[in-house]
């Protein structure tokens, strides 16, 4: 959900530069399509609160979706703000390959965020998609989500410091690309 806010930010800092969504349409971008697919796994691995659709393999799925962005940022690498994303996708890629093929969740961020229920789930061993509880035998855990924004705030949620550089670069190619046509 922070990404969401990464979203409206950028657009909006696009917008106030005088930019247009229409310069996004003229970018060459390669393989947008890799996106659209990794998306795809996230949605049937991870829907929000309920069973995965896809309930086997759910940890490979959500590694082949990460090696799937990756390929994307390096197909569109001459942008630098693409550049800074992926190192939000890596830093992500590696807590959850050390843990698995999932992120590893603060029960303390959750619950501020407003996200007992899951964290109560977890709690009792059940995972939430590609989500697992931070414990004892949790590898990385400051790459994990362990952030969060207050329950007060609209998409409130558990976050990680890769979705943190994550969303900069989003909210940077977004604000610079819809003014530049390059």
């Amino acid at each position: 959900m922070p990404l969401l806010w990464a979203v409206g930010i950028g657009t909006v800092a696009g917008l106030l530069r005088r930019g247009s969504l229409a310069n996004l349409g003229r970018l060459k971008l390669r393989a947008l399509w890799l996106i659209l697919v990794a998306l795809l796994i996230q949605v049937l691995i991870f829907p929000l609160g309920r069973a995965p659709l896809l309930p086997l393999g759910t940890a490979y799925l959500h590694l082949v979706s990460y090696a799937l962005l990756l390929a994307f940022i390096v197909l569109n690498r001459r942008y630098p703000e693409i550049l800074v994303m992926g190192g939000g996708l890596l830093l992500n890629l590696v807590v959850i390959a050390a843990n698995g093929g999932y992120m590893p969740a603060s029960a303390t961020a959750l619950n501020r965020a407003g996200l007992s229920e899951v964290a109560t789930a977890l709690e009792e061993g059940l995972h939430q998609g590609n989500t697992v509880l931070m414990g004892e035998g949790t590898r990385l855990d400051f790459l994990g989500d362990f952030l969060y924004l207050p329950a007060g705030i609209p998409l409130a949620a558990a976050f990680s410091i890769g979705d943190v550089v994550l969303g900069l670069g989003l909210a940077l190619f977004l604000a610079r690309r819809m003014v530049h046509r390059s």
